[in-house]
């Protein structure tokens, strides 16, 4: 069994049935369960429902996120028919790519003892359905675009060494598995493509891995042009993402990079080991330049995102790391030991990675074992029956979750009523599920989702006229999912609401707007519809 992990192409076998475990738990469900984050859920999957009906990304709708953070669920979608399982089965075909690459590049640069484990800890990234640092419990696809994004960087990273077993084309392997790399972070999140181009430029600076890298930077280019020519966006995406960087792209406080430092300490120091054992033996300013390149890229990135822990370029930095010091070993000794140091490197890159590791195994598991029981309430919408919210052993985000799905279904109720008048819905809310949920066609001009302090606030927004160019009805609701996000939309919206729309008719959750040059009979027919107006108040939580 020893000479047969020595075997490099053993150890890409191992990874790949890794990805294909990870993919069959992933999709073999066809169900989506979630116990935390159900409106970022809605986000993608009415992405997939406007891509599915051919609308386009930062075309016809604004969205600060890349375009493959709904094409991927897209083809999920398109494969099942269903939204329960866009995400998953797109997540799993995603999943099964990864580990191809990884197969490559970790088992031609790491040894079995450094690069399995390494492997097995950016698929498990790259597949666990949970934001990373929350609990086994708190399932969620949410933010799926940032897991994504630290593996993929983290692979890439992982490129920095040479080769210690070549594969006949290992130049032009080398240069496809980046240039995939480096596209899939620029349009699944750009700070990640920025991150990974910057290191390609770095590695422009050393002779011996030059061809392979001038080679994925040229391919990453030459599809780029290629994709601009069809989606024809990337004007209107970057003005997307300066809007959103205008809202939230400062950190102006010292305590969050301190938060940020301190739920990542035990991951830092561990990382400072490798740093100074690397550097003692090595000696090397470009040695000392990737490390330290590892560790303040990741902190840039994570203080952009919401997520509690995970600067997961230490983990692939301390891979290279443990790599460098066993290739850098003095001779064995005549009586065969290894030395101290090379011995134990593997061992405390397990220690910083196996934790992590067997937390996301379980969530992933987790995940898969009530998919396939359709554990949980489904959402009360005809489209969203696939997909559940889970209540496991203790309540957390659960209570407020539930109330959320009593309002849509309240919602839904209203917009049926409407018949064929339904469609070209607003809510001003965090996100709007009725579109995909019920079936309806989406409006053009609007956001996939909206977030007060994130995405928008009283300065930076996009004008109401693009926003309500298409929109035939505006759901308000009394009961947001984001109070915030919903009293700003009311406030700076306010003045095209009142002048181009006309209250429907209220109900113990909304307030239903019209286009005032709806035809006069569908006003009047939808004013005849049974039910007094309410007004009673729900609170809102905190949106994720």
């Amino acid at each position: 069994m020893t000479q047969w992990l020595k075997r490099p192409a053993s150890v890409e076998m191992l990874v790949v049935a890794t990805g294909v475990v990870c993919a069959l738990l992933l999709a073999l469900p066809g169900e989506t369960v979630t116990t935390k984050y159900l409106n970022d859920l809605f986000i993608f999957l009415d992405g997939v429902h406007r891509v599915s009906l051919g609308q386009v990304p930062n075309r016809d709708f604004h969205t600060a996120l890349g375009p493959l953070v709904y094409y991927v669920p897209a083809i999920g979608y398109w494969l099942t028919g269903s939204f329960g399982g866009a995400m998953p089965v797109g997540m799993g075909l995603l999943v099964l790519g990864f580990a191809l690459i990884a197969a490559h590049v970790v088992g031609s640069r790491l040894r079995p003892a450094i690069g399995l484990p390494v492997a097995l800890f950016l698929i498990l990234v790259t597949a666990v359905p949970a934001n990373l640092g929350e609990g086994i419990r708190d399932l969620s696809f949410a933010m799926f675009y940032n897991r994504i994004g630290w593996s993929g960087l983290g692979l890439l990273l992982i490129m920095y060494l040479q080769p210690v077993y070549p594969h006949r084309r290992q130049a032009w392997l080398d240069a496809v598995c980046a240039s995939a790399l480096l596209l899939l972070l620029f349009y699944m999140k750009i700070s990640y493509g920025v991150v990974g181009l910057a290191f390609m430029v770095f590695m422009l600076l050393f002779s011996r891995q030059r061809l392979w890298v001038a080679a994925a930077l040229a391919v990453t280019i030459v599809i780029g042009l290629a994709v601009e020519a069809s989606w024809g966006a990337t004007k209107a995406h970057f003005d997307d993402l300066l809007l959103a960087g205008e809202v939230s792209g400062r950190i102006d406080q010292i305590n969050e990079l301190a938060e940020a430092l301190f739920r990542n300490l035990a991951d830092y120091v561990l990382f400072t080991v490798f740093t100074i054992l690397v550097l003692w033996r090595t000696r090397s300013l470009r040695d000392f330049l990737f490390l330290g390149f590892c560790a303040g890229s990741g902190f840039m990135i994570i203080n952009q995102n919401f997520q509690h822990w995970g600067v997961i370029t230490l983990g692939a930095g301390a891979a290279v790391a443990a790599e460098i010091l066993a290739r850098t070993q003095p001779a064995a000794p005549k009586d065969g030991k290894r030395p101290l140091l090379s011995a134990g490197a593997p061992l405390l890159l397990l220690a910083l990675l196996l934790p992590s590791t067997v937390h996301m195994t379980a969530t992933l598991g987790l995940h898969a074992g009530l998919a396939a029981t359709r554990y949980g309430q489904s959402v009360p919408l005809p489209n969203f029956e696939q997909v559940r919210l889970a209540r496991l052993w203790s309540e957390g985000e659960h209570p407020a979750f539930s109330r959320y799905l009593g309002s849509i279904a309240d919602g839904a109720r209203a917009l049926d009523e409407l018949g064929e008048d339904a469609g070209h819905v607003l809510v001003l809310d965090f996100v709007g599920p009725f579109s995909a949920g019920l079936g309806l066609q989406p409006p053009q001009g609007d956001s996939t989702w909206y977030h007060w302090g994130r995405t928008l606030d009283d300065d930076h927004h996009l004008p109401a006229e693009e926003v309500f160019r298409d929109v035939r009805v505006v759901m308000d609701p009394k009961w947001a999912i984001e109070s915030w996000t919903a009293e700003g939309l009311r406030r700076v919206y306010a003045d095209h609401l009142t002048e181009n729309y006309e209250l429907l008719r209220e109900t113990a959750d909304w307030k239903v707007y019209i286009l005032r040059d709806e035809p006069a009979e569908t006003v009047s027919r939808s004013r005849d519809l049974d039910g007094d107006p309410t007004t009673a108040e729900g609170s809102s939580p905190t949106g994720g």
